[in-house]
């Protein structure tokens, strides 16, 4: 059963990993409002971290990769750096978990390596569910402050795009992962020091048994002095 969590773990790392790759690449950061004076919901207009989206009408989706980097928003140009961190450390993190599980044959029968990989594993996870947390949070606080201030034009505002939520969720997921891996790297190092915990006890024991022999066998002061007289 506990060695169903790892399987467990290695699948939510492969989610994760796909989650981390969709919301990279999808242009639906932010979407157009259609708020005010803005009823045009026949023109809509995407916005990614690497492209801008523009449909009208009946017209085709097109789209444009974006000139150069310095034109984006400061929020868009962090986050585009740190989702690319982020999916080169769930790669990362999956190969070094599955080195980590017990039916790995990646460090041979050494159970204390591979409970340091898994611990490795598990730590990685946590840090790439910040570098997915920390940019989706910080466009998505953008976008509702945006919203909210009066001296923008309506046609200027955004909303909440779907790479948003599924950057949310899949954070969420990372978390758990992180969280069951080190849950597994605690048991499996308590299982590998209770041996030497039960040796330790039974190597105390035999000095007590000795001790308590050794006292019994000293011969008291009134003896001696009867075989003094």
């Amino acid at each position: 059963m506990q060695a169903k969590l790892e399987i467990v773990a290695l699948v939510l790392g492969f989610i994760g990993l796909f989650g981390t790759i969709a919301v990279t690449a999808l242009p639906t950061w932010k979407v157009s409002a259609f708020i005010g004076a803005n009823l045009i919901v026949m023109e809509e207009l995407w916005e990614g971290l690497w492209m801008s989206c523009y449909r009208q009408a009946d017209i085709k989706m097109q789209c444009k990769v974006y000139d150069s980097l310095l034109i984006l928003p400061s929020e868009l140009q962090s986050a585009r750096a740190l989702m690319c961190v982020s999916t080169v450390l769930v790669v990362i993190s999956l190969f070094v978990t599955a080195c980590g599980t017990q039916k790995s044959k990646c460090c041979g029968d050494n159970m204390k390596n591979k409970n340091i990989t898994l611990a490795v594993g598990g730590s990685l996870y946590l840090l790439s569910f910040l570098t997915t947390l920390i940019p989706v949070s910080w466009v998505g606080y953008t976008i509702i402050r945006n919203f909210y201030n009066p001296t923008l034009l309506d046609a200027q505002k955004r909303e909440l795009g779907e790479a948003l939520f599924i950057g949310w969720a899949t954070s969420g997921i990372l978390l758990i992962t992180g969280i069951i891996l080190l849950f597994r790297y605690s048991q499996r190092r308590a299982k590998e020091e209770q041996p030497y915990n039960e040796a330790y006890l039974m190597l105390e024991r035999d000095v007590q048994k000795e001790d308590t022999a050794n006292l019994a066998r000293t011969p008291s002061s009134f003896h001696k002095h009867q075989e003094y007289v």
